[in-house]
């Protein structure tokens, strides 16, 4: 191994690492500040975003680190936005339309040479969720996109020896639906929150390790799109009995309990925890396009008055 790839694989090793004690501090998702910060490396800093979309840190020599994909703002669409392909795979847009430019050419090198890299998906300004170790599969340069595929990090990192097996491809695509997954579910949470101010709608408690993102329609239903209009910022407590049809929302925007659940006597929890919120009416967004729609509130308190 020359000393440029020792160094490359130091680096790669440390961020990993990195990465994984700031999950387990921060939980999944991270602030940019703390990906901008980065780590020391021998004495050199080395962050792990920049305003480009492919980036190689100045430390490594010839192929990138991270790879991110900006946040979603609600009602707006990214100024790209990455594709799954025919394979379940992800498709990454290539950095501009010139397949030589350096940024694409440092991915290519990094598909020749099967080396792992880091994928920051955007969920709200300034939060990123980071997947790791992922990995350039194929490289299009007619519809300029490279193929990415996760992987799963129990795996031993084995740089360009691991060969492009049926079992790898396998598990690569089940990890990477899994991941996707992940990603799509902490995106509509973090949206929601931050379109709620970090505060359940219910009982305005705003401690946001115990607030969730509930679908007002489901996730299989047809129209249970993972839109903020589509959801409710609630305490975990609110949120299983908002989903277990103990308390519902109407229209207009009033908290209804279910009525054995109003007459039944069982302690302080139940009664400020619930009964005390019957007639009450939800916090909603500011801005009147990530409020709650009408129609969906009315199928699903629908459900709600079946269930009861």
């Amino acid at each position: 191994m020359s000393r440029a790839d020792d160094l490359d694989l130091r680096v790669r090793l440390a961020a990993f690492d990195f990465l994984g004690g700031q999950v387990e501090i921060h939980g999944d998702v991270l602030d940019r500040d703390v990906l901008a910060k980065g780590f020391a490396f021998d004495g050199q800093r080395v962050p792990l975003i920049s305003p480009q979309g492919i980036f190689k840190p100045a430390i490594l020599p010839a192929m990138p680190l991270t790879i991110t994909t900006v946040p979603i703002v609600e009602g707006r669409e990214r100024p790209y936005e990455d594709r799954i392909g025919d394979g379940g795979l992800i498709e990454y847009r290539y950095r501009g339309t010139d397949p030589q430019h350096r940024d694409n050419a440092g991915m290519r090198l990094a598909l020749q040479r099967q080396v792992p890299l880091i994928y920051l998906y955007g969920l709200v300004l300034g939060r990123y969720m980071p997947v790791w170790p992922v990995y350039v599969v194929r490289d299009n340069p007619a519809a300029l996109v490279f193929t990415i595929a996760v992987d799963d990090r129990r795996m031993p990192f084995l740089g360009s020896r691991v060969e492009d097996t049926l079992e790898v491809e396998a598990r690569r695509r089940y990890v990477t639906r899994s991941t996707r997954q992940r990603l799509h579910q902490q995106g509509f949470r973090e949206r929601v929150l931050a379109a709620y101010q970090a505060c359940c709608a219910i009982c305005r408690l705003r401690h946001q390790e115990l607030l969730e993102a509930a679908h007002i329609l489901p996730d299989g239903h047809p129209r249970g799109e993972p839109i903020v209009a589509n959801g409710l910022a609630l305490c975990k407590l609110h949120h299983a009995a908002f989903d277990t049809h103990l308390l519902g929302v109407d229209p207009d925007l009033t908290v209804v309990l279910r009525s054995d659940i109003l007459k039944e006597p069982d302690g302080p929890m139940l009664s400020h925890g619930l009964q005390a919120f019957h007639g009450s009416t939800i916090l909603v967004p500011r801005r009147v396009s990530l409020r709650p729609r009408r129609e969906f509130l009315a199928e699903r308190f629908a459900l709600f008055r079946k269930a009861g």
